[in-house]
Protein backbone atom coordinates (compact mmCIF):
# COMPACT_ATOMS: atom_id res chain seq x y z
CA UNK A 1 0.00 0.00 0.00
CA UNK A 2 0.57 3.39 -0.58
CA UNK A 3 -0.11 5.24 2.79
CA UNK A 4 -0.33 9.29 2.52
CA UNK A 5 -1.82 11.65 4.88
CA UNK A 6 -3.61 14.71 2.89
CA UNK A 7 -6.29 17.50 2.75
CA UNK A 8 -8.68 18.37 0.45
CA UNK A 9 -9.45 21.53 -1.31
CA UNK A 10 -11.20 24.70 0.05
CA UNK A 11 -14.91 23.96 0.72
CA UNK A 12 -18.27 26.56 1.94
CA UNK A 13 -21.20 25.81 3.44
CA UNK A 14 -23.43 28.39 4.49
CA UNK A 15 -21.82 29.26 7.73
CA UNK A 16 -17.94 28.64 7.31
CA UNK A 17 -15.43 28.45 4.44
CA UNK A 18 -12.36 25.98 5.17
CA UNK A 19 -9.25 26.22 3.30
CA UNK A 20 -6.25 23.55 2.28
CA UNK A 21 -4.26 25.48 5.62
CA UNK A 22 -6.48 24.44 7.56
CA UNK A 23 -8.57 21.79 6.40
CA UNK A 24 -8.55 18.60 9.03
CA UNK A 25 -5.37 15.96 7.70
CA UNK A 26 -7.19 12.45 5.87
CA UNK A 27 -5.37 8.99 6.24
CA UNK A 28 -5.51 7.62 2.47
CA UNK A 29 -3.91 5.41 -0.29
CA UNK A 30 -2.70 6.06 -3.13
CA UNK A 31 -3.52 3.62 -6.04
CA UNK A 32 -3.72 4.51 -9.50
CA UNK A 33 -3.81 8.27 -9.56
CA UNK A 34 -6.71 7.96 -7.01
CA UNK A 35 -6.65 8.96 -3.28
CA UNK A 36 -8.80 6.68 -1.28
CA UNK A 37 -10.16 8.04 2.03
CA UNK A 38 -9.56 5.13 4.85
CA UNK A 39 -11.50 7.11 7.49
CA UNK A 40 -14.28 7.39 4.74
CA UNK A 41 -14.37 3.98 3.74
CA UNK A 42 -14.52 2.96 7.47
CA UNK A 43 -17.31 4.60 8.42
CA UNK A 44 -19.01 3.27 5.36
CA UNK A 45 -18.17 0.05 6.12
CA UNK A 46 -18.87 0.80 10.08
CA UNK A 47 -15.42 -0.54 10.93
CA UNK A 48 -13.11 1.04 13.24
CA UNK A 49 -9.50 2.12 11.41
CA UNK A 50 -7.06 4.68 12.98
CA UNK A 51 -7.44 8.19 11.29
CA UNK A 52 -3.79 9.27 11.04
CA UNK A 53 -0.62 7.19 10.03
CA UNK A 54 1.20 7.53 13.09
CA UNK A 55 -1.78 5.76 14.92
CA UNK A 56 -2.37 3.54 12.14
CA UNK A 57 0.96 2.21 11.99
CA UNK A 58 1.35 1.64 15.89
CA UNK A 59 -2.45 -0.12 15.69
CA UNK A 60 -0.05 -3.08 14.00
CA UNK A 61 -1.33 -6.00 11.53
CA UNK A 62 -4.29 -5.32 12.58
CA UNK A 63 -5.04 -2.16 10.71
CA UNK A 64 -3.07 -3.05 7.46
CA UNK A 65 -5.47 -5.94 6.89
CA UNK A 66 -9.09 -3.81 7.69
CA UNK A 67 -7.60 -1.37 4.94
CA UNK A 68 -7.11 -3.86 2.55
CA UNK A 69 -10.31 -5.46 3.19
CA UNK A 70 -11.67 -1.62 2.51
CA UNK A 71 -9.58 -1.27 -0.27
CA UNK A 72 -11.32 -4.20 -1.78
CA UNK A 73 -14.73 -3.60 -0.89
CA UNK A 74 -14.02 -0.01 -2.85
CA UNK A 75 -13.15 -1.52 -5.83
CA UNK A 76 -16.90 -2.44 -6.60
CA UNK A 77 -18.18 0.56 -5.66
CA UNK A 78 -17.74 3.36 -3.02
CA UNK A 79 -19.23 6.20 -0.95
CA UNK A 80 -19.56 9.68 -2.06
CA UNK A 81 -16.66 11.88 -1.07
CA UNK A 82 -14.03 8.46 -0.34
CA UNK A 83 -12.22 8.92 -3.85
CA UNK A 84 -10.22 11.69 -4.69
CA UNK A 85 -8.36 12.61 -7.61
CA UNK A 86 -4.95 13.09 -6.15
CA UNK A 87 -3.92 16.45 -7.94
CA UNK A 88 -7.49 17.28 -6.16
CA UNK A 89 -5.66 16.75 -2.88
CA UNK A 90 -2.63 18.43 -1.12
CA UNK A 91 -0.40 16.35 0.66
CA UNK A 92 1.63 16.69 3.67
CA UNK A 93 4.62 14.67 5.69
CA UNK A 94 2.62 11.46 6.66
CA UNK A 95 3.24 11.62 9.96
CA UNK A 96 5.17 13.67 12.62
CA UNK A 97 7.80 11.02 13.90
CA UNK A 98 9.14 10.31 17.25
CA UNK A 99 12.87 10.34 16.37
CA UNK A 100 14.31 10.79 13.22
CA UNK A 101 17.60 8.97 13.05
CA UNK A 102 20.36 10.13 10.89
CA UNK A 103 22.92 8.31 9.42
CA UNK A 104 26.26 10.02 8.02
CA UNK A 105 28.92 9.18 5.73
CA UNK A 106 27.20 5.59 4.60
CA UNK A 107 27.74 5.74 1.19
CA UNK A 108 31.12 4.57 -0.29
CA UNK A 109 31.53 8.12 -2.57
CA UNK A 110 30.08 10.14 0.07
CA UNK A 111 32.95 9.75 2.36
CA UNK A 112 35.47 10.41 0.04
CA UNK A 113 33.08 13.98 -1.07
CA UNK A 114 33.46 14.42 2.47
CA UNK A 115 36.66 14.24 3.44
CA UNK A 116 37.70 16.96 0.89
CA UNK A 117 34.92 19.32 1.32
CA UNK A 118 33.82 19.07 4.84
CA UNK A 119 36.99 17.93 6.82
CA UNK A 120 35.67 14.79 7.80
CA UNK A 121 37.86 11.50 8.01
CA UNK A 122 39.31 9.87 4.39
CA UNK A 123 39.22 6.30 6.62
CA UNK A 124 35.09 4.21 6.01
CA UNK A 125 33.72 4.60 9.06
CA UNK A 126 34.10 1.21 11.38
CA UNK A 127 30.60 1.44 12.79
CA UNK A 128 27.20 3.63 11.53
CA UNK A 129 27.81 7.64 12.07
CA UNK A 130 24.37 8.77 13.93
CA UNK A 131 22.98 12.25 14.32
CA UNK A 132 19.37 12.75 15.03
CA UNK A 133 16.65 15.56 13.69
CA UNK A 134 13.85 16.40 16.08
CA UNK A 135 10.08 15.91 14.86
CA UNK A 136 9.97 19.99 14.44
CA UNK A 137 12.36 19.54 11.78
CA UNK A 138 9.31 17.46 9.48
CA UNK A 139 8.05 19.19 6.23
CA UNK A 140 6.13 17.92 3.73
CA UNK A 141 5.56 17.82 -0.07
CA UNK A 142 5.13 21.11 -1.45
CA UNK A 143 6.16 22.72 1.80
CA UNK A 144 8.95 25.23 1.77
CA UNK A 145 12.68 24.70 2.92
CA UNK A 146 13.38 27.54 5.13
CA UNK A 147 16.20 29.43 3.93
CA UNK A 148 17.67 32.02 6.87
CA UNK A 149 20.80 34.09 5.27
CA UNK A 150 21.33 35.44 8.99
CA UNK A 151 22.11 31.39 9.96
CA UNK A 152 23.47 30.13 6.71
CA UNK A 153 24.94 30.80 3.29
CA UNK A 154 25.82 27.12 3.08
CA UNK A 155 22.19 25.44 2.41
CA UNK A 156 22.68 21.94 1.42
CA UNK A 157 20.42 18.66 0.02
CA UNK A 158 20.56 14.78 0.31
CA UNK A 159 18.07 12.24 -1.10
CA UNK A 160 17.86 9.93 1.07
CA UNK A 161 15.94 6.34 1.21
CA UNK A 162 14.00 6.50 4.74
CA UNK A 163 12.31 3.65 6.69
CA UNK A 164 9.75 3.62 9.34
CA UNK A 165 9.91 1.19 11.83
CA UNK A 166 6.62 -0.69 12.58
CA UNK A 167 7.18 -2.95 15.56
CA UNK A 168 9.59 -1.94 19.01
CA UNK A 169 13.24 -2.83 18.32
CA UNK A 170 15.43 -3.30 21.47
CA UNK A 171 18.43 -5.23 20.76
CA UNK A 172 17.44 -6.89 17.58
CA UNK A 173 19.65 -8.92 15.16
CA UNK A 174 20.33 -8.47 11.71
CA UNK A 175 18.42 -11.38 10.95
CA UNK A 176 15.18 -10.11 12.53
CA UNK A 177 15.52 -6.48 11.46
CA UNK A 178 13.37 -6.52 8.55
CA UNK A 179 10.69 -7.88 11.09
CA UNK A 180 10.54 -4.81 12.82
CA UNK A 181 10.14 -2.40 9.05
CA UNK A 182 6.51 -0.78 8.72
CA UNK A 183 7.70 0.60 5.25
CA UNK A 184 9.98 3.09 3.30
CA UNK A 185 9.56 6.85 2.30
CA UNK A 186 11.99 9.52 1.43
CA UNK A 187 14.06 12.40 3.25
CA UNK A 188 15.78 14.94 1.84
CA UNK A 189 18.31 15.73 4.53
CA UNK A 190 19.00 19.31 4.31
CA UNK A 191 22.13 21.16 6.15
CA UNK A 192 23.45 24.33 7.10
CA UNK A 193 26.96 23.22 6.24
CA UNK A 194 28.64 26.33 8.33
CA UNK A 195 26.65 25.67 10.98
CA UNK A 196 28.27 23.10 12.15
CA UNK A 197 29.52 23.41 15.76
CA UNK A 198 32.57 21.59 16.95
CA UNK A 199 31.71 18.80 14.81
CA UNK A 200 28.23 18.48 15.80
CA UNK A 201 25.12 18.24 14.00
CA UNK A 202 22.51 18.89 15.65
CA UNK A 203 21.60 22.75 14.79
CA UNK A 204 23.17 22.13 11.29
CA UNK A 205 20.78 19.45 10.38
CA UNK A 206 18.00 20.03 12.94
CA UNK A 207 16.14 23.61 11.93
CA UNK A 208 12.77 23.59 10.65
CA UNK A 209 12.15 22.27 7.84
CA UNK A 210 15.30 20.51 7.72
CA UNK A 211 13.59 17.25 7.17
CA UNK A 212 11.35 16.94 3.93
CA UNK A 213 9.44 13.51 4.17
CA UNK A 214 7.23 11.81 1.89
CA UNK A 215 5.29 12.11 -0.45
CA UNK A 216 4.44 8.42 0.87
CA UNK A 217 5.05 5.68 3.08
CA UNK A 218 5.08 2.63 0.94
CA UNK A 219 4.47 -0.63 3.06
CA UNK A 220 7.10 -3.02 2.90
CA UNK A 221 5.28 -6.06 1.53
CA UNK A 222 5.40 -3.41 -1.91
CA UNK A 223 9.21 -3.39 -1.80
CA UNK A 224 10.85 -6.67 -2.57
CA UNK A 225 14.63 -5.58 -2.17
CA UNK A 226 14.93 -1.89 -0.86
CA UNK A 227 18.85 -2.31 -1.07
CA UNK A 228 18.34 -2.18 -5.06
CA UNK A 229 16.42 0.84 -5.21
CA UNK A 230 17.90 3.87 -7.53
CA UNK A 231 17.62 7.58 -6.15
CA UNK A 232 18.55 10.54 -7.07
CA UNK A 233 17.89 14.04 -6.77
CA UNK A 234 17.17 17.57 -8.92
CA UNK A 235 17.83 20.80 -7.77
CA UNK A 236 16.26 23.25 -10.56
CA UNK A 237 15.78 20.07 -12.85
CA UNK A 238 19.35 19.60 -12.78
CA UNK A 239 20.77 16.09 -11.63
CA UNK A 240 22.71 16.39 -8.84
CA UNK A 241 22.54 13.25 -7.16
CA UNK A 242 21.97 9.90 -8.46
CA UNK A 243 23.20 6.53 -6.95
CA UNK A 244 21.43 3.10 -5.59
CA UNK A 245 20.68 2.07 -2.26
CA UNK A 246 22.86 -0.92 -3.07
CA UNK A 247 26.06 1.23 -2.37
CA UNK A 248 25.62 1.90 1.29
CA UNK A 249 28.20 0.87 3.17
CA UNK A 250 25.80 -0.27 6.09
CA UNK A 251 22.75 -1.66 4.91
CA UNK A 252 19.47 -1.59 6.45
CA UNK A 253 19.55 -4.66 8.64
CA UNK A 254 22.95 -3.41 9.68
CA UNK A 255 21.59 0.22 10.40
CA UNK A 256 18.88 -1.31 12.97
CA UNK A 257 20.42 -4.10 14.41
CA UNK A 258 22.99 -1.23 15.67
CA UNK A 259 20.69 1.85 16.42
CA UNK A 260 18.50 -0.84 19.19
CA UNK A 261 21.62 -2.24 20.77
CA UNK A 262 21.50 0.93 22.72
CA UNK A 263 18.30 2.57 21.51
CA UNK A 264 14.54 1.65 21.46
CA UNK A 265 12.94 1.95 18.25
CA UNK A 266 9.38 2.58 18.07
CA UNK A 267 6.52 2.58 15.75
CA UNK A 268 6.64 5.38 13.81
CA UNK A 269 10.44 6.36 14.36
CA UNK A 270 12.43 7.31 11.01
CA UNK A 271 15.65 6.13 10.39
CA UNK A 272 17.43 8.36 7.01
CA UNK A 273 19.74 6.02 5.49
CA UNK A 274 22.40 8.17 4.08
CA UNK A 275 22.74 10.35 1.37
CA UNK A 276 25.04 9.25 -1.86
CA UNK A 277 27.69 11.65 -3.12
CA UNK A 278 26.92 14.60 -5.59
CA UNK A 279 25.88 17.17 -2.55
CA UNK A 280 26.49 20.74 -2.70
CA UNK A 281 29.67 21.07 -0.47
CA UNK A 282 30.90 18.31 -2.80
CA UNK A 283 30.51 20.27 -6.00
CA UNK A 284 33.70 22.34 -7.59
CA UNK A 285 33.08 25.20 -6.92
CA UNK A 286 30.64 24.49 -4.05
CA UNK A 287 26.80 25.15 -4.86
CA UNK A 288 24.03 25.39 -1.94
CA UNK A 289 20.63 26.34 -2.25
CA UNK A 290 19.34 29.73 -2.34
CA UNK A 291 15.42 31.33 -2.56
CA UNK A 292 13.52 30.42 -5.23
CA UNK A 293 15.15 26.85 -6.08
CA UNK A 294 13.09 23.72 -6.03
CA UNK A 295 14.20 20.20 -5.25
CA UNK A 296 13.13 17.00 -6.17
CA UNK A 297 14.27 14.11 -4.37
CA UNK A 298 13.13 10.78 -6.13
CA UNK A 299 13.34 7.08 -4.94
CA UNK A 300 12.18 3.90 -7.17
CA UNK A 301 9.14 2.61 -6.09
CA UNK A 302 8.69 5.47 -3.94
CA UNK A 303 8.08 8.39 -5.93
CA UNK A 304 9.19 12.18 -5.37
CA UNK A 305 9.53 14.46 -2.90
CA UNK A 306 9.39 17.93 -4.05
CA UNK A 307 10.22 21.26 -2.32
CA UNK A 308 10.43 25.12 -2.55
CA UNK A 309 13.13 26.96 -1.11
CA UNK A 310 11.72 30.28 0.31
CA UNK A 311 13.67 33.22 1.92
CA UNK A 312 12.69 32.89 5.97
CA UNK A 313 14.29 35.79 7.18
Amino acid sequence: MRLLTFTTATTTTATTTTTTADAPERLGVEADGLVFDLAALAHHAGVRLPHDLLSFIQAGPSARQTARQLLDGAACGHPAGAVHRIEDVTLRAPHRPGKIIGVGLNYVEHVEESSRSLDTDRDLPPRPVLFSKPATAVTGPGQPILHNADLTTQLDWECELAVVIGRTAHRVSEEDAYDHIFGFSIVNDISARDQRRSGQWFFSKGQDSYAPFGPVVVTADAIRDPMALDLSLRVNGVTKQKSNTRHMLFPIARLIADISSGMTLEPGDVIATGSPSGVGAGMVPPEYLVPGDTVEATVELIGTLTNPVVDAR
